[in-house]
């Protein structure tokens, strides 16, 4: 292992959710009127809705797969599930899905690029953060022809193992990637610059997606009908041609 790859698997990705969890809650505390998602629905609907509903579909399968997917320690499904049954299930669902995602992106990149309305009033970070998502979606994809070619699950594995040395604060996690290929490398680096770079941009919105979560268990609302004492005669209304 070289230094390069000691920072990028060992030390970077500390630095990524530390910006992601700190700035997020530095943003919420003193820009809460930018935590928003920007909508540009009244500019142009019908490309929106179909890119947005594809996007959010495929992104949220993604990140629960992933979540689970790699923090699940293996002898708490071994016997259920071997390594390589769940590589190809992981395949086949992310394969699946990172289509989806990546037929919506596209459609919000070339939204933004291509409508005059929307190119004028896109900021600088919105176009920059659609191509960030587009190139993390491909690399995504373009994992599962390596992955195809070890289909024994062992790559997996090793990519599970490091997440969670990662979340554990455990030692020897860089070592774990030396034998993995750049493009599992690079997706790596890419989706953890985009935790990054979340506090910075629109992405702050999914922490209020999550949220609304709490409404499941938050006791209803209770609105009751206030009736006024109104003493009689007291603002009635005048007949037509009434003195004042």
């Amino acid at each position: 292992m070289n230094a390069l790859d000691n920072f990028l698997f060992g030390l970077y990705p500390y630095l990524c959710l530390t910006v992601f969890l700190l700035g997020s809650l530095i943003r919420f505390d003193r820009d809460q009127y930018t935590w928003k998602s920007d909508s540009s629905q009244l500019l142009r609907a019908g490309q929106l809705r179909i890119g947005s509903n594809l996007f959010h579909v495929g992104v949220l399968l993604l990140f629960f797969g992933h979540f689970f997917g790699l923090l699940t320690p293996h002898f708490l499904y071994e016997h259920l599930i071997s390594a390589s049954s769940k590589q190809l299930m992981a395949m086949i669902s992310g394969g699946i899905a990172g289509a989806l995602g990546l037929i919506g992106v596209s459609l919000l990149l070339h939204r933004r690029l291509f409508e005059p309305r929307i190119r004028i009033n896109s900021k600088t970070s919105d176009i920059v953060l659609l191509v960030l998502l587009w190139l993390q979606l491909a690399l995504g994809l373009a994992t599962i022809p390596m992955s195809a070619q070890h289909l024994d699950g062992s790559m997996m594995m090793r990519l599970a193992e490091w997440a969670q040395r990662i979340v554990t604060f455990r030692t020897g996690a860089p070592e774990l990637l030396a034998e993995a290929g750049w493009i599992f490398k690079m997706h790596m680096f890419l989706g953890m610059s985009i935790f990054f770079i979340f506090p910075f941009t629109r992405l702050v919105h999914v922490w209020s997606g999550f949220g609304t979560a709490a409404y499941l268990i938050r006791p209803h609302q209770v609105v009751r009908a206030r009736r006024l004492n109104v003493p009689a005669g007291h603002n009635q209304p005048r007949r037509p041609g009434a003195g004042v």
